[in-house]
């Protein structure tokens, strides 16, 4: 049974840091490429950087480029997203998911971790 947990979220000042976490389980983590999702209340879910199987490529969306680092640990199969400079437009629930910036996340979402950003 595939699982992913978020966590990491929480309330931080704007120009603060977080940094987010996904355990998985339930499938060979480092087969497949990984990706962290967002969605702000009364928006879509939109894909917020994305990481090749091995760790080699990176993608950003253009909104947290120069902000935001993915990471991955293929030993622990886990999924980090380090987030700096944050802003309140960054306020969202993030959410990580099997897939890469060219393919559509596999399987099902996990609950999500709450970022907020306000002073």
């Amino acid at each position: 049974q595939v699982q992913l947990v978020e966590s990491g979220g929480g309330l931080v000042q704007p120009g603060g840091s977080l940094r987010l976490s996904c355990a998985t389980s339930g499938f060979t983590f480092s087969s497949y490429e990984m990706s962290w999702y967002r969605q702000a209340l009364g928006k879509e879910r939109e894909l917020v950087a994305s990481i090749s199987r091995r760790g080699g490529m990176l993608n950003y969306a253009d909104s947290v480029k120069g902000r935001f680092t993915i990471s991955r640990d293929n030993t622990k199969g886990t999924l980090s997203l380090q987030m700096n400079s944050l802003k309140p437009e960054d306020t969202a629930v993030y959410y990580c998911i099997r897939g890469g910036p060219y393919s559509p996340p596999s399987g099902s979402w996990g609950q999500g971790t709450q970022v907020t950003v306000s002073s």
